[in-house]
Order: structure tokens, then C-alpha cells, then sequence
């Protein structure tokens, strides 16, 4: 455990990075990716996505990201808002979207800047917002604290700072 948090630190830790990620919500439910090793509970569900690659669009990464953690294929919609997440060692500005599932098979993917025997997705599920509000907060990124319909994330917009 302890390797694994020193390859986060070492991979992501202590610099700015920008995060594509998408909102994916079919049959009511949130396509969510479990990670282990961060946050305060050991472990986080938050959105597909992920750091940008010099010279990559937005769209371009978060379609790449997708792939890599889900399985997926995914249409780029719509920017909805940008959320700053700190929680040091990790900084991030994140820029969600609205995607599209186009095709693919769900499947618990990986994260290729991590080493094969240190990755942290362990899970990909769709979850209801029944599912979510059993969850601890910490649990759950900030974006989805206080969701009561998987819609509102659609009326939202502008900055958010929440961790």
C-alpha cells in the first residue's frame, strides 16, 4: 500500500496538472471509477478522466481516458464546469464535459502512467444516486457531494472549489 501511495506522489504528486473528465449517465446512473489509495477513506469513486497530454485536445485526452479506465468509446458533448481539486499532494484543475457511451464493453482499465503491479482503478460501475448517498462523502468526489438527482450535474456550471 505503502509503494502504491509513494508511485501517486511520484507519478502525480506536488504539481499543477489539468484533468479531462466526463460525465457519463445512462439509465439514470453515473458511470463512476474506484480508485484505492486516495482520498480519506482509502479509497475514491469519482468520474472517468484524467491528466492531459502536452499537445493532446480535450477532447482527445478525455476519449484516450476513457478507453484506458473504462472500456468505452465516447462522444464529447459539452463543457459543464471546471472544479479545482487540492488535496495535497495532489492538485488538479479539472474541466468536466457531458459524454456519450458510443461502444465498447465496461471494464475495470488501467492507468498507464502507473507501473502494472501498483494500479489504483479497481472498479468501474454505473451507480444510482441511491447507491452514491450510501457512500461516505469522503468517499465520493466533492463534485458529486450533495447530488439528489444525477440531472442537477447537468444544470451546473461556472468554478467549483470544493474537496
Amino acid at each position: 500500500m505503502e509503494e502504491i501511495k509513494n508511485e501517486i506522489i511520484h507519478s502525480f504528486g506536488n504539481k499543477l496538472r489539468i484533468r479531462a473528465c466526463g460525465i457519463c449517465i445512462e439509465d439514470n446512473k453515473i458511470l463512476l471509477v474506484k480508485h484505492h489509495s486516495l482520498g480519506k477513506s482509502g479509497f475514491l469513486w469519482a468520474p472517468p478522466g484524467g491528466g492531459m497530454v502536452f499537445g493532446e485536445t480535450t477532447e482527445q485526452a478525455l476519449k484516450r481516458e476513457f478507453i484506458e479506465e473504462t472500456g468505452l468509446t465516447v462522444s464529447v458533448e459539452k463543457l459543464l464546469f471546471v472544479n479545482e481539486y487540492l488535496s495535497p499532494p495532489l492538485h488538479a484543475i479539472e474541466l468536466f464535459f457531458i459524454v456519450k457511451k458510443i461502444s465498447g464493453t465496461l471494464q475495470t482499465g488501467v492507468d498507464p502512467e502507473l507501473h502494472k503491479d501498483r494500479q489504483i482503478i479497481i472498479e468501474v460501475e454505473w451507480l444510482s444516486i441511491e447507491q452514491l448517498q450510501k457512500l461516505p462523502s469522503e468517499a465520493v468526489h466533492s463534485i458529486l457531494h450533495g447530488v439528489t438527482n444525477l440531472e442537477e450535474l447537468f444544470q451546473r456550471s461556472g468554478y467549483f472549489s470544493k474537496v
